[in-house]
């Protein structure tokens, strides 16, 4: 972790680790693709075995009550930000469209330096691989819920459109 001025911004540059995070991808129960640009690191991850299904489910279905209660993460449905972290969450879809059983997870690695995660914790790259790691257990178990409708799709629960979006 590093302290940068860009102008009038001070910034925090994290500088994660492929390695760990690929193998805690792989503790997670994930394989995972990643790719690095000069302020993100993006993971494309699907689970290892491919009868698991990714438990990311629309906050707003009645439907998905239980699951909502249970879960410690939310993403904005419109711009993929999983709340109060570095991440973003998006589909992976297949060459007709159609939503795959795999995601793709960026982690911002340019922060403004009052970045700060709910209580008050310190952003580096220990904290970022913790949330990561907690993100992934949560694709595979107690659920990740989309507030809002937009560019994330659910993958668990009905996911149908009904009433009046058809």
């Amino acid at each position: 972790m590093k302290f940068i001025q860009a102008g009038e911004i001070d910034l925090i540059e994290l500088e994660p680790d492929q390695g760990m995070i690929q193998n805690l991808a792989s503790q997670a129960g994930f394989d995972c693709n990643i790719e690095e640009s000069e302020r993100s690191l993006t993971l494309e991850a699907k689970p290892q075995k491919t009868k698991d299904p990714l438990v990311l489910f629309d906050a707003g279905d009645p439907a998905n009550i239980g699951w909502f209660s249970r879960c410690q993460f939310y993403v904005d449905g419109l711009s993929g930000a999983v709340l109060q972290t570095p991440l973003t969450i998006a589909n992976c879809r297949d060459m007709k469209g159609g939503l795959l059983q795999q995601v793709r997870i960026g982690i911002a690695k340019e922060l403004p330096v009052t970045f700060k995660l709910p209580g008050d914790q310190t952003l580096n790259e220990q904290v970022v691989y913790a949330l990561l790691y907690s993100l992934l257990v949560a694709l595979r178990g107690t659920g990740v819920a989309i507030c809002g409708h937009g560019t994330v799709s659910p993958l668990a629960g009905r996911t149908e459109k009904v009433g009046p979006q058809n």
